[in-house]
């Protein structure tokens, strides 16, 4: 008598376990088209329309127009309401606490970086760390006209922000880093850790950082910190400009210029300076 309960048990599931398996299927495949059409948008050149989207990725119009609803209904996307164009939602941003930050620092810190390109007639930019990388989320041309953003990837280890980034990580994350490999971009790239490590010392010293020729030959720049509330480096503040622009001796002046403008962004920020 036990078997009969048994054997309905696995009769009344086995036939199931098809579908299910395929309705899985069928959720990631969706999930996986979706994250598609979210890193798509992201590198398109302002908004996109469900024809192009679907062009681009391969897929039907119906089925793009489909997920574009739902990222719509959960603020990933927004429609231009002219345009009937798509664009990325702030729901994106709300997903990175960094990302929000980096955003919020942008407006901020625009006006000052624009007059600091004023006043020393050179490139001013502001950065950040992703993925073991510094961008640039804002920048100031010569002239002291700003741009949101840049979105150009340089290394930690080559460059003023990045050692100015690099001195909030702790000892291990740079370790981590060496192990991976510092590339060699010129003569001047500090490639050791224990020479790096020393080099992030002196930047937490004396609260700035500087890289003469170290990721491009021609090229020197000098950095300071932007501090969040917790007293942890956000950001980095930097000059660059020809080597023949940016001397030695020109350095006390460009720190001077940036500290004023880092410790201002800090504040309204509502950041704490850790080193000066």
């Amino acid at each position: 008598m036990d078997a009969t309960p048994v054997l309905q048990y696995v009769s009344a599931t086995t036939p199931t376990a098809a579908p299910t398996a395929e309705l899985d299927r069928e959720g990631v495949r969706s999930v996986d088209r979706a994250a598609s059409l979210l890193i798509a948008l992201g590198n398109w050149d302002g908004e996109a329309g469900v024809t192009e989207l679907a062009r681009s990725l391969g897929l039907h119009k119906s089925t793009t127009s489909r997920l574009l609803a739902t990222l719509q209904k959960r603020g990933l996307v927004q429609q231009g309401r002219d345009s009937g164009k798509y664009r990325l939602g702030l729901a994106v941003v709300r997903l990175g606490g960094q990302a929000e930050r980096a955003l919020d620092l942008q407006s901020i810190a625009m006006p000052e970086l624009e007059g600091v390109a004023r006043a020393v007639r050179e490139t001013t930019t502001l950065g950040v760390v992703e993925s073991d990388s510094v961008i640039t989320i804002a920048w100031s041309d010569a002239s002291g006209i700003g741009h949101d953003r840049k979105w150009t990837y340089l290394p930690l280890h080559a460059t003023a922000p990045g050692k100015v980034l690099l001195s909030n990580r702790p000892e291990r994350e740079v370790i981590r880093l060496s192990k991976i490999g510092f590339t060699p971009y010129t003569s001047r790239t500090i490639v050791r850790v224990d020479r790096l490590l020393e080099e992030i010392a002196r930047v937490r010293n004396r609260g700035f950082a500087t890289a003469f020729g170290e990721y491009e030959p021609s090229v020197n720049a000098v950095a300071v910190p932007v501090f969040d509330q917790r007293g942890s480096v956000v950001a980095a503040l930097e000059v660059r400009a020809s080597g023949q622009r940016i001397q030695p001796g020109r350095v006390p002046e460009l720190i001077e210029r940036i500290r004023a403008a880092a410790a201002a962004i800090t504040e309204q920020i509502g950041g704490s300076v850790a080193y000066s």
